[in-house]
């Protein structure tokens, strides 16, 4: 299935436009903690090679995503059944250090009209937590739709009712962190753009 899901989404995401399950970057307040970064801040503190890993925050889930070191194509990684938060970061330090992570990119669920609600509240508050824990950057990303979208694909796709508890919260961090991924090449494309554009002309 997740191959199936991973077939599916390269069709979804040729373009460079944000997807609406995977919208845009949140940007880092006064009161993030400093690990917690802009779009901008976040790609520019990445090392030149090295994986994401994204993360959909559930109450009863940690749902990863992992990309290849080329940071072209996010995967699903694994789910992790949520119990204290010591636990889960454990295990989520674990997988990065045995993967190589160098930034990791979190889901805000805002609300459809932009605002904040308790979940969006508590994604915040693992992130800021994580960044106590390592000296990688970390990215919010707003994922408002992107479980509703990969359900929608799921049920498309004929996906039993079971087997979409089992690997929607995966499936969703994919998303998150490929929504991501497009916009940072994005904004390289754009810088590389403007500094040929405002470079110097020979021959005149």
């Amino acid at each position: 299935m997740v191959a199936l899901f991973r077939g599916y989404y390269k069709g979804f995401m040729v373009d460079d436009k944000p997807q609406a399950a995977a919208a845009a970057p949140i940007p880092a307040t006064s009161l993030e903690p400093a690990g917690v970064l802009t779009l901008e801040a976040f790609a520019a503190a990445l090392p030149p090679g090295g994986r994401l890993i994204g993360v959909d925050v559930g109450t009863k889930t940690l749902g990863l995503a992992l990309s290849d070191v080329s940071r072209m194509i996010a995967s699903a990684l694994e789910t992790i059944r949520r119990s204290k938060f010591k636990a889960d970061a454990a295990r989520l330090m674990e997988l990065a250090a045995a993967h190589g992570v160098r930034g990791y990119v979190v889901g805000l669920p805002l609300n459809l009209d932009g605002t904040q609600g308790p979940r969006a509240q508590a994604s915040r508050a693992f992130a800021r937590n994580i960044a106590a824990l390592t000296g990688a950057p970390i990215l919010l990303w707003d994922e408002r739709l992107s479980t509703a979208e990969v359900e929608r694909m799921l049920i498309q796709a004929d996906t039993s009712r079971r087997r979409r508890a089992e690997v929607v919260d995966k499936l969703a961090a994919t998303l998150i962190l490929q929504g991501s991924l497009d916009r940072m090449r994005k904004l390289s494309r754009d810088a590389a753009s403007t500094e040929h554009l405002s470079g110097p002309v020979e021959g005149c």
